[in-house]
């Protein structure tokens, strides 16, 4: 448990909150993300935002402890990660490893594609995301 960086407390109302979800700390960080999109964000984003992916619901620079995702679906507990060539290199496959398994720990399952996946073949991953999120794996209401 000591890879994962620690998660930030807020005191008040009689208590310790840990902020597993949303961080205020991160917010800024969040809403430049959110501006900076990326082209692969932007094509995929047009697919997912309102619902419109079998009414799933899914954000934009959501924040799990102390990591932001680029897409996440509280419903399915489900990350959806685009990587770019960066992701490529050593150090990086290092910290999405810690990452992936700090957000399994907390029950939310990623998916990863590359950027250009998404680019050039948007059917396939649209494909893949849709075999995520319909029956069978949809969760108990």
């Amino acid at each position: 448990m000591g890879a994962f960086p620690p998660l930030k407390y807020k005191r008040g109302g009689g208590g310790v909150m840990k902020y597993l979800q949303n961080d205020p700390a991160l917010k800024q960080r969040r809403r430049e993300l959110r501006r900076n999109q990326t082209d692969s964000e932007k094509a995929l984003w047009a697919y997912l935002r309102n619902k419109q992916f079998y009414g799933m619901k899914f954000f934009r620079q959501y924040s799990i402890g102390p990591y932001i995702l680029d897409f996440y679906c509280p419903n399915m507990k489900l990350a959806v990660e685009l990587d770019g060539g960066q992701h490529n290199r050593c150090k990086a496959k290092k910290y999405d490893a810690v990452r992936s398994e700090y957000l399994k720990v907390k029950g939310i399952e990623v998916m990863r594609f590359w950027d250009n996946e998404v680019l050039l073949d948007m059917e396939s991953v649209l494909s893949e995301l849709g075999r995520k999120v319909t029956p069978p794996h949809l969760p108990l209401t």
